[in-house]
C-alpha cells in the first residue's frame, strides 16, 4: 500500500527530513516517480487513486494465497482507507458502532473516524485502545482535506513513512519502496501512535506524553529520518482528537 500527501495535509515533525538526503546517491523522488514505481513493481492487480495535487493511493492486493496479514481498501462518503492487518474484536465492534455483520476492517475503521470527527467528544485514543489485535491503516477525508493514520502497538505489521523530494509525505508498508522514494529521509510510522491533520503526531497508549524524536544511523554510518517514541517525562494537556479546533469550539459552545 502507499500514501502520498501534500505537507499541508500531512505536516509530520521535522527531525523525520534528513539533511544528508541532499547529499544522497539515492535521490529523492516526485510524487509522480514514486506512483509509477509502485505500479509497475505491481502491474498485475495494482491501482491509484489521485485527489488532485493534494493526496494519492496506491494499493495492491496481496498476491499470497496464506498472507500474515489482510490488506483492504474501501471509500465510503468520500472517506478513503488502507487497512493492514486484523482486529481481533471485530464482531463486538461492530455490535457496539450498530454496523452490519458484513462490515470489513477497513469500513469499520472508516466509521471510526466519522464518529470522532462528527460526534464527539471522545478521546480518539480509547477508541485506537479498543482495538484489540496486529493493524495499520491510513484514512484521508477528501472532504474535509485531512489525514488519520495509525499502528497498532504490537508491533506486528509494520508502517513506514518519509519525504518526498517536494515535501509530501509519503506513507508505506513497502520499506525497499519508502528507502527509494525518501532516501534517508524516511524510517518506520511509531508503534502504538497515530498521526491526524490537526493534532501531529501523538501516542495514543500514552496520550499525555509529548512525541521524542530519537536519532537514527543507518548502517551507512549516516544520520537518517528519527525514530519517535512517547516522552515519559513529559506531559502534554491536550487530549488526541480528531477533528477541528473550530469544530471543537462550535460543540463546546453548544455545551
Amino acid at each position: 500500500m502507499l500514501g502520498i500527501f501534500k505537507k499541508e495535509l500531512m505536516n509530520p515533525p521535522k527531525e523525520l527530513h534528513s539533511p544528508a538526503s541532499l547529499t544522497s546517491s539515492n535521490k529523492t523522488k516526485l510524487p509522480n516517480q514514486i506512483i509509477n514505481h509502485f505500479l509497475s513493481s505491481n502491474p498485475n492487480n495494482a491501482f491509484s487513486m489521485g485527489f488532485g495535487s493534494s493526496a494519492c493511493f496506491a494499493y495492491a492486493p496481496t498476491e499470497n494465497r496464506f498472507p500474515n496479514h489482510q490488506r483492504l481498501f474501501c471509500g465510503v462518503d468520500e472517506i478513503y482507507c488502507i487497512f493492514l492487518g486484523d482486529l481481533n474484536n471485530l464482531s463486538s465492534l461492530l455490535k457496539q458502532y450498530g454496523l452490519s455483520k458484513g462490515t470489513n476492517e477497513a469500513m469499520f475503521i472508516i466509521e471510526a473516524y466519522r464518529t470522532l470527527r462528527d460526534r464527539g467528544p471522545y478521546p480518539a485514543d480509547q477508541v485506537l485502545k479498543d482495538l484489540e489485535g496486529s493493524y495499520g491503516f491510513v484514512v484521508y477525508d477528501s472532504k474535509a482535506g485531512s489525514v488519520f493514520a495509525a499502528l497498532g502497538a504490537d508491533e506486528r505489521v509494520k508502517l513506514y513513512w518519509g519525504v518526498a523530494a517536494d515535501g509530501s509525505v509519503v506513507v508505506s508498508d513497502n520499506l525497499k519502496l519508502i528507502k527509494e522514494s525518501c532516501a534517508k529521509s524516511f524510517a518506520p510510522f511509531p508503534p502504538g501512535c497515530m498521526f491526524h491533520s490537526e493534532q501531529g503526531l501523538t501516542s495514543f497508549e500514552h496520550p499525555r506524553s509529548k512525541m521524542k524524536a530519537m536519532p537514527r544511523i543507518d548502517s551507512e554510518g549516516v544520520m537518517c529520518g528519527a525514530n519517535f517514541m512517547a516522552d515519559a517525562q513529559s506531559r502534554t494537556s491536550r487530549m488526541p482528537r480528531v477533528g477541528s479546533e473550530a469544530n471543537w469550539a462550535l460543540r463546546g459552545s453548544k455545551a
